[in-house]
């Protein structure tokens, strides 16, 4: 994680481990660092009025956040402990900020490299932005950056983009 301030709005850049499998001692590491993160989010709000998490959280919010939940059954990112993770973090005060897609009928930010995941449109949707009302508030536009994602050095990724007004 990597933090700073940019016109009065603390930007909290993050990436929350993967977790790899249920059993393995990275999933409760994931879980440890979640709730810390949520601790860490209450304590940036003593300070800073506008605060925004954003970056690769490993977790989809809802089963609709995935291109078919029971192909993601018994596996990370979507199991209820995670997603209490999330839930933890929106009881700071903090809004999930949720990207429009640009193609298709979901914003995911993740595919795959596998079995032509990308063109198959088979993703999740695990980029996030959580941010306070005043920052949300001001959001004109925020949407998943599928082009982004083309290319032959191209990232597994797509960005989420937020436009704010001044």
């Amino acid at each position: 994680a990597i933090a700073a301030t940019c016109g009065g709005i603390r930007l909290w850049s993050l990436y929350i481990p993967n977790g790899r499998t249920i059993d393995h001692d990275h999933y409760q590491y994931k879980l440890q660092w979640l709730k810390a993160l949520s601790e860490t989010a209450r304590a940036e709000l003593a300070t800073y009025a506008d605060l925004a998490l954003l970056g690769d959280f490993n977790v989809a919010p809802t089963d609709d956040d995935v291109y078919d939940i029971a192909a993601f059954q018994g596996s990370t990112h979507v199991t209820d402990q995670e997603r209490a993770g999330l839930e933890l973090i929106k009881a700071t005060g903090l809004i999930e900020v949720e990207p429009r897609p640009l193609k298709y009928d979901r914003a995911f930010t993740f595919w795959d490299y596998r079995q032509l995941a990308f063109p198959k449109n088979r993703g999740m949707r695990i980029d996030l932005v959580y941010a306070t009302p005043s920052v949300a508030g001001r959001i004109t536009d925020a949407y998943s950056d599928r082009e982004a994602r083309k290319g032959k050095s191209a990232s597994d990724h797509a960005p989420v983009v937020v436009d704010l007004a001044d």
